[in-house]
C-alpha cells in the first residue's frame, strides 16, 4: 500500500469506529487534530505517515469512555495497523503516541518522548484549547451531567493522576487544572505560537464568565 492509501484505510475506519462518539471526541475532532498536526509538522524534522496515523488513532478508545482502560486504545491501534502489514518499526512509534499522548494531570511527567509525538500532543492540545476548546469542555461536561461552574469547589491544581481521572468538578473548574496550564506545555515553536492566541481568548472568556455570573460586577479572572 502507498502511504496515501494507507491514511484512506485509516480514515474510513476512525470515521466508523467514532460514529456514535460524544461530539467534542468525534470524527471531526480527530479531524481538526490531523489538520493540526500536518501543519505542525511542515517545521518539524518527522516522518510525516508515523504523525498522521498517531493523529487520526489517538483517540481510536479514549480510556474516559471505556471505564478508565487505558490498554484499549494501544491495542486497537496495534490489531489495525498490523491489518494493514505495515512495518512494525511504524507501528510501535504509533502505538506509543497513542498510549503517551494523554494530560495526565497537573503533576504530569513524561514517559515517552519523541518528535512524533510532540507534533500530534501539540496538535491535539490545540483543539482543547480557544474557542473550539470551550465548545468542547462544555459539551464534555453536559454528557457526563456535570455543573457548570460551583463558586463553593476550587480549582485542584494538585490532582493525581487517578484524581484527575476520577473528578467531577464543575466544568469552569477544568480550565483551571488542564486547558489554561496547555499553553506551557507545548512542545514545538508553531504549536506555542498557535497556543498563544486561543489562550488569550480562554482568558477573556473567563473573565466574561465572572462578570455575567455575578450580575455585571468588574471581577477578573478567578484565582485558582
Amino acid at each position: 500500500m502507498t502511504n496515501q492509501e494507507i491514511i484512506a484505510a485509516t480514515v474510513t475506519y476512525v470515521k466508523d469506529e467514532l460514529r456514535l462518539a460524544e461530539g467534542g471526541h468525534d470524527w471531526w475532532h480527530i479531524n481538526r487534530v490531523w489538520n493540526n498536526a500536518r501543519y505542525i509538522a511542515k517545521s518539524e524534522d518527522v516522518d510525516l505517515l508515523v504523525v498522521e496515523l498517531g493523529a487520526l488513532l489517538h483517540d481510536i478508545a479514549d480510556s474516559k469512555f471505556h471505564n478508565g482502560d487505558e490498554e484499549i486504545g494501544p491495542a486497537k491501534t496495534a490489531a489495525f495497523l498490523q491489518s494493514l502489514n505495515l512495518e512494525a518499526e511504524v507501528i510501535d512509534k504509533v502505538v506509543k503516541i497513542v498510549q503517551h499522548i494523554s494530560f495526565k494531570g497537573g503533576n504530569e511527567k513524561k514517559e515517552y518522548s519523541s518528535p512524533e509525538l510532540s507534533v500530534v500532543q501539540d496538535a491535539d492540545r490545540l483543539d482543547a484549547i480557544g474557542a473550539i476548546g470551550i465548545a468542547r469542555a462544555f459539551n464534555y461536561g453536559g454528557f457526563k451531567n456535570r455543573a457548570i461552574y460551583d463558586p463553593e469547589i476550587d480549582p485542584d491544581l494538585k490532582l493525581t493522576r487517578e484524581a484527575y481521572k476520577k473528578s467531577t468538578a464543575p466544568t469552569i473548574n477544568h480550565f483551571y487544572e488542564k486547558l489554561l496550564l496547555l499553553k506551557d506545555r507545548m512542545n514545538t515553536k508553531t504549536g506555542k505560537k498557535m497556543a498563544e492566541e486561543r489562550h488569550q481568548y480562554m482568558e477573556g472568556f473567563l473573565d466574561q464568565f465572572y462578570r455575567e455570573w455575578d450580575g455585571g460586577s468588574s471581577q477578573s479572572s478567578k484565582e485558582a
